[in-house]
């Protein structure tokens, strides 16, 4: 008998595909880092507890293009500045991604709050241009153009806060409190220069990253860097109060209580 695709893999199998991805080479990708202050009252109203403002009110947009062979990625965030307990990182509102595979991954293993969208990364010469859109609407667009090379910094370490949760089957919520994770990622950068321009925030129902106005712009560069990532579950948070910002994740929050259709199978 032919083999039946959706069959159970053998041991054999399931232990090469958890080789292949524990052992991917480096992977480099050029992006735009956009990085400024806003008002603390905003960042603070968009952190679930148990997260915490950083001691600055600030906001980062990461626009990327990933050199994969033969499956080139766009990938970006917006994300505010965090804190849980003693650790300082960055809590990602959106995270558009031009494939499913990245998307997938990521919300399932992780909990990113990763939606299918157009990433953009454009450059001519030394001008620069590169925006987040979906829904026909680019709501992160930054515009500048190269004025400086800029020294290579040491490797470092950020952290990245998601929850990872999964909506009840019959519409009341969570199946069970959700985890709070920790997600480690180690940077290399091997180009670095600093842009001179603008960050534009236009306004979208979907993604409402115009509520993060740009009060002084702090970084505004475009690089090539690597990075890995490990996450690791900290906690368990109260449903309850995850579930005033459930909406953050879905386009179309209600779609989380629907519950099944009466008479499906």
């Amino acid at each position: 008998m032919a083999r039946v695709r959706y069959g159970a893999r053998t041991e054999a199998e399931t232990a090469a595909s958890r080789e292949k991805s524990s052992n991917l080479p480096d992977i480099w990708s050029t992006g735009v880092v956009a990085v400024w202050e806003t008002d603390p009252d905003v960042v603070a109203a968009v952190l679930p507890p148990p997260l915490k403002p950083a001691e600055r009110p600030l906001v980062r947009a990461n626009i990327s293009k990933v050199d994969l062979p033969g499956y080139p990625l766009g990938a970006g965030s917006v994300a505010v500045s965090a804190r849980h307990g003693g650790v300082e990182g960055w809590y990602p509102l959106v995270m558009p991604m031009t494939h499913e595979r990245a998307l997938t991954g990521g919300r399932e293993v992780f909990g990113e709050p990763k939606k299918l969208g157009e990433v953009t990364v454009e450059r001519e010469g030394l001008v620069v241009r590169a925006a987040l859109a979906r829904h026909g609407i680019a709501f992160v667009e930054v515009r500048g153009a190269v004025d400086r090379a800029l020294p290579l910094p040491e490797p470092t370490r950020k952290t990245d806060f998601y929850f990872k949760f999964l909506p009840a089957v019959d519409g009341s919520g969570f199946e069970d409190d959700p985890v709070l994770v920790h997600c480690t990622r180690n940077e290399k950068v091997r180009r670095l220069e600093h842009l001179t321009g603008d960050v534009i925030l236009r306004e979208s129902m979907y993604d409402p990253v115009a509520d993060l106005p740009v009060r002084r712009l702090v970084e505004l560069t475009i690089g090539e860097k690597t990075t890995d990532q490990r996450g690791r579950a900290v906690e368990r948070v109260s449903a309850q109060a995850l579930l005033p910002y459930l909406h953050q994740r879905y386009d179309d929050p209600q779609q989380a209580f629907d519950g099944p259709p009466e008479g499906s199978a």
